[in-house]
């Protein structure tokens, strides 16, 4: 959706008196809300291209108008990530955090048909390639930095990530 359609969307849905609209395709999720008497907000999440180091631009017009009829909300772009439990132990000073060291696209697995190449509860000696991150079409092999076991996956299979996201929870030998 572009965002000259957005606006002309905000537009018609202020106009017409309705307090809440969601619409959702695939990957792109709008909700506009509307409050008599105050500035409104409305944030349209959009899809980020696997790969894309920025995150898309940020439009912010607050508006103040009284009269409800003529108010226009403010429009936020942004991208939502999955929020994900990390689960710890109580003095848990041996855990360390394997961080993805680029964005891309996560995989466990050499290829489709092939198993991944740690689960949890497995044991991995530094430097062993621990998954794949897919950036730019260029499949780079992510070595761990410690040895250990594997305690949890923190990324789903080919999701995308950011720079520095974790990606495992590895208890240190």
């Amino acid at each position: 959706m572009e965002f000259k359609e957005i606006l002309e969307l905000i537009k018609f849905v202020s106009k017409s008196g309705v307090s809440e609209v969601n619409l959702e395709t695939g990957n792109f999720k709008i909700r506009i809300r509307s409050e008599s008497g105050r500035s409104q907000n409305v944030t349209a999440p959009v899809r980020q291209e696997p790969g894309s180091a920025q995150p898309l631009p940020v439009a912010n017009r607050p508006v103040n108008n009284p009269s409800p009829e003529s108010a226009v909300p403010t429009v936020t772009e942004q991208v939502i990530e999955p929020v994900k439990e990390i689960k710890t132990e109580a003095g848990s000073d041996s855990l360390y955090t394997l961080k993805a060291p680029m964005v891309g696209t996560f995989y466990r697995s050499p290829s489709p048909d092939k198993p991944p190449f740690f689960n949890a509860g497995d044991e991995i000696k530094k430097g062993q390639v621990i998954c794949i991150i897919e950036a730019m079409k260029l499949f780079n092999e992510i070595e761990s930095d410690v040895s250990g076991k594997i305690v949890q996956l923190l990324v789903d299979d080919a999701k995308p990530v950011e720079f520095d996201q974790p990606l495992f929870l590895i208890r240190k030998e």
